[in-house]
């Protein structure tokens, strides 16, 4: 199962703006076998796509802003063919739209790319944060509203665990509404020390192990590790979530 751990490179996004293939080669030597694309930072698409190909990583989707999705989607296609993934998130929605027409607007937005590029095999969907929690549209929150089917078109949700647990929900029966629905999961952890600060995966609040079983069991392919902020080195932080991973994924059997 360790395959399908992959370090999302917004944690190293200070490392990457210094030397970017460097970044890389190490997550490879730390084990990692996959990365989560989170901008380009001033390179090609062909240079990083380079990259993956030198170190025999794997890319586990893109994260893609809504902007970016509305007015470059030919561009975004062929970020996707050059890293070898078909999948790609909104990741973030700005302050200005985090209300009920923002919401409405930006499903209607997701929707109509998604219609665009579901019959090339693309999955659009979306990361949440925690304040999809707490504004209703339609009689639901908002992050059930963005996801909710419209006929036989819907949108990806990439959960992030942290996220839930800050919005006050439980991140397992949370995600086990979505069965067969979520590609990619967002691993992060939450401090115990009252803080609700990021954590490395396996020190926090959250218990991983019961959402690594219904992952197994409901159609997860990728295990996306975050961490937003780091203590130390976001290198280590990345190695202790990804030690502590496969700790729990050889004591399940998985």
């Amino acid at each position: 199962m360790k395959h399908k751990f992959a370090a999302q490179l917004y944690t190293l996004r200070d490392e990457l703006t210094k030397d970017f293939s460097a970044t890389l080669r190490r997550l490879k030597k730390m084990g990692w076998e996959a990365v989560q694309i989170d901008g380009l930072f001033g390179l090609s698409a062909n240079e990083i796509s380079a990259v993956l190909k030198e170190t025999g990583l794997r890319a586990a989707g893109m994260h893609v802003g809504l902007d970016r999705m509305n007015n470059e989607l030919e561009a975004v296609l062929e970020e996707g063919r050059a890293f070898g993934t078909k999948d790609f998130f909104c990741h973030y929605l700005e302050d200005d739209m985090q209300h009920v027409d923002g919401y409405i607007q930006a499903k209607k937005e997701l929707l109509a790319t998604a219609a665009k590029v579901n019959p090339f095999g693309y999955r659009v969907g979306y990361h949440n944060h925690d304040f999809e929690f707490h504004t209703m549209v339609e009689g639901q929150i908002a992050l059930d509203y963005l996801m909710a089917p419209v006929g036989n078109q819907f949108l990806y949700p990439e959960v992030d665990t942290y996220w839930v647990k800050y919005a006050g929900r439980d991140p397992l029966e949370y995600i086990q509404k979505f069965s067969g629905r979520i590609p990619i999961l967002h691993l992060k952890d939450m401090t115990a020390d009252g803080r609700q600060f990021y954590a490395e995966v396996g020190t926090g609040l959250i218990d991983f192990e019961p959402i690594l079983l219904w992952g197994e069991k409901n159609g997860v392919e990728w295990y996306a590790v975050e961490q937003d902020e780091c203590a130390g080195s976001p290198f280590d932080s990345l190695d202790m979530s990804l030690t502590n991973l496969v700790k729990m994924t050889e004591k399940l059997g998985l």
